[in-house]
């Protein structure tokens, strides 16, 4: 999706030098939540905890010009923060995740459009895994924030805007922006009615200062472009625990890790197993052979079956297949 939608992939590393995040702030500002230096060769290295000096560092390796915007790369780059052992739990909160992270550096004029442009992938993706009902926050100017007023103003009306464009319903958190840029946070809403953090729109005036980001405008001056940070799943840890508890495990087939479970009526058709494997394999179905039952029974009105000492009860498949006599001999007169 996001090719489709002019993104250029990334992979960076996972260390960098420490005066990298000495540039970005994060060693003033976020030293808590990172790990410990580590000295190789007399130089000082450190885990990432975010991804975005390096999409930075991909964009300072050439001289921009006013035409080149927009420019989004992406990455499902890999994070590492040092949380707190009593805050860790489960899925929900790890030391090391995994972020579809993704940047766009844009002009001002093209704020509103790329933002609704995220906003429809964000919807594009979620309702794909089920999620129809969101918690929109707007997130506005705090007291203490970098950036003028006119930069401020600009962005959080874009975002208003787009949002109305889009026609969501959202709330407005003022003064709860970060002290870079306005944002905006969506929740997202399970089965049950309970509501996770989850994609957030993030303006940041902060580190393009820090890093010098520039481009040369239509009458050969430097200028700032603006630059968005956007993550629609965030932690794809985190996400995956929720879709666990919003379908209960029992999730739809294309979610399955395993699709399709073939099942022997005795344990005399073992042999067999293997053709309707393949078949199913063919059309690119995840498929299990499951050899650990004893007793199986065909309901005579056609209507179903049922197992008698199978560990595969509260396993949940979306297809569970059952081979008897005349379909193995069947298959075994196919495959000579």
């Amino acid at each position: 999706m996001c090719v489709l939608r002019g993104y250029y992939l990334l992979y960076t590393p996972h260390v960098a030098k420490a005066d990298l995040w000495k540039i970005s702030g994060h060693l003033d500002f976020y030293k808590e939540n990172m790990y410990h230096q580590m000295k190789i060769k007399e130089e000082l290295y450190q885990l990432r905890p975010m991804n975005c000096p390096y999409h930075i560092l991909v964009y300072k390796r050439k001289l921009h010009s006013y035409w080149d915007f927009p420019i989004r790369v992406a990455e499902l780059g890999t994070v590492y923060r040092y949380e707190l052992s009593g805050s860790l739990h489960g899925l929900f909160r790890v030391r090391g995740f995994t972020q579809d992270d993704a940047h766009i550096f844009c002009l001002d004029d093209q704020i509103k459009d790329e933002i609704r442009g995220v906003l429809d992938l964000t919807e594009e993706i979620l309702l794909q895994f089920g999620f129809g009902k969101y918690e929109v926050n707007l997130s506005t100017r705090p007291e203490k924030a970098v950036g003028g007023d006119d930069i401020w103003e600009k962005t959080t009306f874009a975002l208003k805007d787009a949002l109305d464009d889009k026609g969501w319903s959202y709330q407005v958190d003022e003064g709860g922006g970060a002290f870079y840029g306005p944002k905006i946070d969506l929740k997202i809403e399970d089965a049950l009615g309970r509501k996770w953090q989850c994609s957030t729109i993030q303006v940041d005036f902060n580190l393009l200062q820090r890093f010098d980001i520039t481009y040369v405008d239509s009458n050969s001056k430097k200028k700032r472009p603006i630059m968005i940070h956007r993550a629609v799943l965030g932690s794809l840890e985190r996400f995956f625990g929720v879709l666990i508890e919003h379908y209960a495990g029992d999730f739809p087939l294309w979610l399955c890790p395993i699709q399709a479970r073939v099942l022997p009526v005795t344990d005399t058709q073992v042999d067999s197993m293997n053709r309707p494997g393949i078949l199913l394999e063919v059309v690119q179905i995840l498929t299990d052979l499951d050899l650990t039952i004893t007793k199986a029974y065909i309901s005579s009105d056609g209507g179903g079956w049922f197992m008698d000492g199978s560990r595969t009860q509260g396993l949940h498949q979306r297809w569970l297949e059952e081979l008897a006599r005349k379909e193995c001999e069947r298959l075994q007169r196919a495959q000579r």
